[in-house]
């Protein structure tokens, strides 16, 4: 395997979370990734789990994983050194921290990487390092340091699996240059050139913006003299991000928050006092906002689930256009069975982009983004490469073209729009070349789009919803 060349083929996955087999019993999840359409695997490791004690393995997580595995299945591993015992700053989750002993890391590393040896495809060190004190507690130099450790370890271990650099997330990617979140991974990327072979990147916000974040990572390699293919390694929304009013107002209620003067041992910590107030003024809230909260009226979720759906798509298909080979979306369900607690500022961020959820202790409730995923698998089975069109004068316009040698055409269309209230606006006809015997269009919400023929041309309507053009059904 050619380490700078793009993995091959088009492979779409799922991440299970963030706390397999931490908080309960490794559940069954491989299964429902593949019952999706999903083709690669990314699951979380920690040090802690894996090592509870120096030189003690408990390899319960780990053989979970690999059980569920088939050989047609690609599995990504992401290791963080979170650790009560090996690292300067102990935590059994995250962040994660810098070993003691680099020596020590190593180590398990080794360990670990030769219980999976060829069985894993890709090896990630941490995630979203520049992301300190959340996900990262230490320096940049310092993550490089484990990195090349990380990188000798699996290499030595398994030749064949891959490194990839931990996620460069929008905290990077939306922050301006000289930033402290894009000098880190600048240094990331000029000091650890030689210690990963694929990049990630994590493709949050508009998705529009996708090609734009994608060229901006190979940019800050290009500067230091050199390219690694690059692969999504989470993506989905919508997320708060893309909307600046309820940005605006969240902001606002969790400045004043922190701000707020504590009353006693009982005080809320800052993160759960923003989302008290709130839930205390959802009424007043933008319908932008309101939407990503816990039982909002059903138009919003609907329309929540309905901008899901959209982006599901077309993250993917940008992406695919801008390169990339892997993309994974984040993420497959919640931690754990049964657990609900509205004021988790991390379930209200993200909490609704799970693709299933539990009835009892199985992942057996599909998400409407659920069904998106799996009809875009469907259409994208043994697809080989995505390329944009021209749309003529219509710079709104997005029109791709999927490469699926032994399948047929598949054209990918939708028009620019507001993310919120673009689906408000009626769709308009367009006229597209279409030299093939039969047309079908379908919408990623699996509903069906008149088709009118004219010889070689076709026309049908088209809105912020993705349309699949085929010449026959998917």
């Amino acid at each position: 395997m050619d380490p700078t060349t793009a993995p091959a083929g088009i492979r779409l996955g799922i991440v299970r979370g963030i706390s397999y087999g931490m908080f309960g019993k490794p559940d069954p999840f491989v299964p429902q990734i593949r019952a999706l359409g999903g083709s690669l695997v990314r699951v979380y490791v920690y040090w802690g789990q894996v090592e509870p004690e120096p030189g003690r393995y408990d390899w319960t997580v780990v053989d979970a994983v690999l059980d569920q595995l088939d050989p047609a299945d690609e599995a990504w591993v992401t290791v963080c050194s979170s650790s009560p015992w090996a690292t300067r700053n102990p935590s059994a989750f995250l962040p994660s921290s810098p070993a003691r002993d680099t020596a020590q890391y190593a180590r398990f590393v080794s360990h670990l990487v030769t219980r999976c040896r060829g069985r894993i495809d890709y090896w990630q060190c941490n995630n979203e390092p520049s992301n300190t004190g959340l996900l990262w507690d230490g320096t940049a130099p310092e993550y490089v340091e484990q990195l090349a450790a990380f990188t000798r370890a699996v290499r030595d271990a398994d030749p064949g699996a891959r490194i990839v650099l931990g996620g460069c997330g929008y905290d990077v990617l939306s922050s301006p240059p000289g930033s402290e979140e894009r000098a880190f991974f600048d240094h990331v990327v000029e000091h650890g050139r030689d210690a990963f072979d694929l990049f990630s990147v994590h493709l949050y916000g508009d998705p529009h913006d996708i090609p734009e974040h994608v060229e901006s990572v190979r940019a800050m390699m290009r500067r230091h003299g050199y390219e690694r293919p690059v692969v999504a390694g989470e993506y989905n929304g919508p997320t708060l991000f893309e909307f600046p009013e309820a940005q605006a107002v969240f902001q606002q209620e969790m400045m004043a928050a922190f701000m707020a003067p504590a009353t006693g041992a009982q005080a809320e910590p800052p993160d759960r006092s923003t989302m008290w107030a709130l839930y205390a003024r959802e009424a007043e809230l933008p319908d932008s906002l309101r939407m990503f909260l816990e039982d909002c009226p059903p138009e919003l979720a609907a329309r929540r689930d309905r901008i899901n759906c959209r982006q599901v798509v077309t993250r993917n298909v940008l992406a695919l256009a801008a390169g990339l080979t892997r993309t994974v979306c984040w993420n497959l369900a919640p931690e754990i069975p049964g657990y609900r607690d509205r004021l988790n500022m991390m379930g209200f961020l993200f909490g609704k982009l799970a693709l299933l959820d539990y009835d009892g202790p199985e992942l057996a409730v599909r998400h409407p983004s659920a069904d998106a995923f799996a009809r875009l698998a469907g259409h994208l089975d043994s697809a080989d490469g995505v390329r944009r069109l021209g749309a003529g004068e219509r710079p709104d316009l997005y029109v791709f073209d999927v490469s699926r040698p032994g399948r047929g055409p598949l054209e990918v269309v939708w028009t620019a729009g507001d993310v919120f209230t673009g689906e408000d606006e009626p769709p308009t006809w367009i006229e597209r070349p279409w030299p093939h015997a039969e047309a079908y269009a379908v919408d990623a919400f699996g509903v069906a789009v008149p088709v009118e023929r004219d010889g070689s041309l076709v026309r049908f309507p088209v809105s912020v919803t993705p349309v699949f053009l085929s010449a026959g059904p998917t």
